[in-house]
């Protein structure tokens, strides 16, 4: 097959570096230009503290950490993958978006002009961390474009 434009949705979980590993092989092997999707869930926007802390200067203060910190990683995500594509000699593009994942997956794919999708499986039971609820029926039912899960490397 003869790829033009891959779509990857990852943040970085171990399920997303099978992914972007997978993403950009295809991409070496067949010339494809890399669009990296990475979605920050929406539930942060609103997470302020104010179950444990008492006042609201405070509350803000705590707001304003957790953005900067998820700005920061946010910012070293796409670092890190654009270096990797500059040194792969891959074309690069990065979107990021707040939101529910599956619909932002879902609507980036309705309106770009992308072949592939390519993402990682959901994390095995009882694997550490937060699971991102990318609700795959939608995807396999709907998704515009073919969609490559690749198997998360703790299975």
């Amino acid at each position: 097959m003869k790829f033009k434009k891959i779509l990857l949705a990852s943040h970085a979980t171990p399920g997303g570096r099978a992914a972007e590993d997978a993403a950009f092989a295809l991409c070496a092997e067949t010339g494809a230009a890399l669009y990296h999707l990475l979605v920050v869930p929406d539930f942060w926007k609103g997470m302020m503290g104010d179950d444990w802390l008492n006042n609201a200067v405070t509350q803000i203060r705590f707001g304003n950490y957790l953005e900067n910190q998820i700005v920061q990683e946010v910012a070293a995500e796409i670092e890190r993958l654009s270096n990797r594509a500059k040194d792969d000699g891959i074309s690069y593009r990065d979107d990021v978006k707040v939101g529910k994942p599956t619909q932002c997956l879902m609507e980036l794919c309705e309106s770009g002009d992308f072949d592939l999708c390519v993402m990682g499986a959901p994390r095995p039971k009882g694997a550490e961390g937060y699971r991102s609820r990318m609700d795959l029926k939608p995807l396999t039912k709907s998704l515009p474009v073919p969609l490559f899960i690749i198997p998360h490397p703790d299975r």
